[in-house]
């Protein structure tokens, strides 16, 4: 690709000229791909229904610019290159022509079970190259992938295949997550109790820990790819053509479809990739995430492999064995671009300076950041301490409706300035706006951050709810997309992300909405009602504290804590526990029945001092006792 900006005056000039002429700007970037017809209408676009569609009519299969078209100049160049959770065991790398032969075979393995273009498939699987794979083999035959991150429960993995109405899942016998295993075919057997949809399972051996089978549904992949033929043509693909369906949590129960087309995600996944982290032709590029969140999808896995880089996956988590283990990697692997979350940070920062020192960094040319906004101690400590001072931060902001980085510095070349992502890209049009909807145009500012104008990977729709995604995020305000987050815009024009203002909590990185949590722990059989929310933690960003309410009084605390918690690890999984439960006879509420969760996050906070006015409540005296209680 040779649209890579090349300077921060050149930055400048390709604002200029997205602002200028929006469409022609984002056609040139679309004419640096392979398209098997070219479209013959940039954009039609309205924010009201909304309907957006780029490219329109244009005929493409992602994988052909993922794959197909760097055999000729990179087939021996590493595509993925993959780190064991297992630090004495080998790496594998595997070439792009590798790759396409992979591709190509469990393409055909997918047809062989039936499943063809438009159908869903699950991937439920450990960060091991075949989720890659199967990403991969879904877009080549137009199937429609819908990946659930592995730490997800039985429940919530129904839920999501049931919402998408998926015919086939794939996973694996378990997963190594640092010192521990985790049995995913026994999760999803569970889950499929619930789903009627699901016709066939293929399973990957990964740990060869034995698991219970179902003959003519259940698969082993490894003996169906042996089966296949090595030659897969590329389904042609509509630019519209959902591309995968991405479930996110939101300030109602029920996670939404997060639905991306494959022509406008296409070019945006790999313009954003090659400009924020600046990639050069022999880089390895490392991004930590999982695969089962967007940014493994865009940063992992598309992005990369639309420039024809080297991409690593890890299987394993950053503190085992000990809190060296993602520096101990950089210096195995020379890694060029390193792109992480603040939580990671946070966590390895407790490790000590020391840990860190004992490898070479030096390889090092970008660092990023994502998933939340990071604070400035932590920025400071990666600046100083990974960065040796010397080595820029991308501190990225985008959502998984974004589809891509929406804001953030362009390598070395744009502005540092802790805890600020900085400047949109080319093409981007953010805005602030008052709560009454009035766009504020002066600097120095802080206020809701929108966008005004469609980007090519924007969200297309929620999956099986159009009015969901209206409401959501073109209801607020006439005319523009609300991202649901706050932001300051400094004298110079740079954006910091101060954190969402709906009822969404944001523990390390991973989004949730509060009604979620409150669902999963209102099963529990002595809980009448709770009410959830975040409080800052050291560590995740946003902790989670649950105000409870019980039909009877409690004689265990620890044991009702041990049962709320359980509950919710059923329902969601690990990754929503609450970090503090708190008992209470009642919830601040107003007199139509309103949860005032500004007073609970002020009690959360350690602020009770900052409740505000507290006439307006049902019962005021609820307060007092809430403070009293906690902890």
């Amino acid at each position: 690709m040779n649209f890579k900006i090349k300077s921060f005056s050149e930055y400048e000039s390709e604002c200029n000229r997205a602002s200028d002429n929006p469409e022609g700007f984002w056609s040139s970037i679309a004419d640096h791909y392979s398209w098997q017809q070219k479209w013959d209408q940039v954009l039609d676009w309205n924010f009201t229904e909304p309907n957006v569609k780029w490219f329109l009519n244009g005929k493409l299969n992602i994988t052909e610019n993922c794959i197909d078209r760097h055999l000729a100049e990179r087939a021996d160049k590493t595509a993925i290159l993959w780190e064991s959770n297992f630090p004495d065991r080998d790496s594998e790398a595997i070439t792009y022509q590798q790759l396409h032969y992979k591709v190509a075979k469990a393409a055909n393995g997918l047809k062989s079970l039936g499943v063809k273009k438009g159908d869903r498939v699950c991937l439920y699987m450990p960060m091991i190259p075949e989720l890659a794979i199967a990403v991969l083999a879904c877009a080549r035959i137009g199937a429609i992938h819908s990946v659930v991150f592995a730490g997800f429960s039985a429940q919530a993995l129904a839920d999501r295949i049931n919402d998408a109405t998926c015919n086939i899942v794939i996973t694996s016998d378990g997963l190594y997550r640092g010192a521990k295993t985790v049995a995913l075919k026994a999760i999803v057997d569970l889950a499929l109790e619930q789903c009627t949809c699901v016709k066939s399972v293929l399973v990957k051996k990964c740990t060869s820990d034995p698991v219970a089978w179902e003959g003519g549904r259940d698969y082993w992949w490894d003996e169906l790819m042996d089966q296949q033929s090595a030659s897969c043509p590329a389904e042609q693909m509509d630019s519209e053509d959902p591309l995968f369906i991405l479930y996110t949590s939101g300030s109602t129960g029920k996670p939404k479809g997060v639905v991306h087309t494959c022509g406008g995600y296409m070019v945006y996944a790999g313009y954003s990739f090659a400009n924020v982290f600046q990639y050069d032709e022999e880089d390895v590029y490392w991004c930590t995430a999982d695969i089962g969140w967007i940014t493994g999808h865009t940063y992992i896995v598309y992005g990369p492999l639309l420039n024809g880089a080297t991409t690593m996956m890890f299987e394993g988590v950053p503190t085992w064995p000990d809190g060296g283990r993602f520096w101990e990697i950089v210096e195995k692997h020379k890694v060029n671009q390193f792109y992480t979350a603040p939580t990671a940070i946070r966590a390895l920062m407790t490790c000590g300076e020391e840990v860190v020192n004992r490898s070479n960094l030096s390889s090092l040319k970008v660092i990023g950041t994502v998933g939340e906004p990071i604070n400035h101690e932590a920025w400071e400590w990666y600046k100083r301490v990974v960065g040796d001072n010397k080595v820029p931060i991308v501190d990225t902001w985008w959502q998984t409706e974004t589809g891509g980085i929406m804001i953030s510095g362009l390598g070395g070349h744009s502005p540092q300035k802790a805890t600020f992502a900085g400047y949109p890209l080319p093409g981007i049009q953010p805005c602030l706006v008052t709560p009454e909807g009035k766009e504020i145009t002066e600097n120095g500012v802080e206020g809701l951050l929108c966008i005004k104008h469609p980007w090519p990977s924007i969200i297309r729709t929620t999956y099986g709810d159009h009015e969901r995604c209206r409401v959501t995020y073109f209801s607020s305000f006439e005319g523009m997309y609300f991202t649901g987050d706050g932001a300051r815009r400094d004298e110079n024009g740079m954006y910091r992300i101060i954190g969402r203002v709906d009822d969404v909590i944001n523990v390390s990185g991973h989004r949730f909405g509060t009604a979620e949590i409150e669902n999963a722990i209102n099963e529990t059989d002595f809980i009448v009602e709770s009410a959830v929310v975040g409080y800052p933690h050291d560590i995740k960003g946003q902790g989670i504290y649950a105000y409870v309410i019980c039909d009877k009084p409690i004689s265990d605390f620890d044991q009702a804590r041990k049962d709320i918690t359980a509950m919710v690890v059923q329902e969601i999984g690990p990754i929503a526990k609450p970090d503090k439960i708190q008992f209470v006879v009642g919830l601040p509420k107003t007199r139509s029945g309103k949860i005032m969760r500004r007073i609970l996050r002020k009690v959360a906070e350690g602020e009770p001092d900052k409740l505000g006015d507290t006439s307006t409540l049902l019962d005021p005296a609820v307060v007092e006792d809430i403070v009293k209680g906690a902890h």
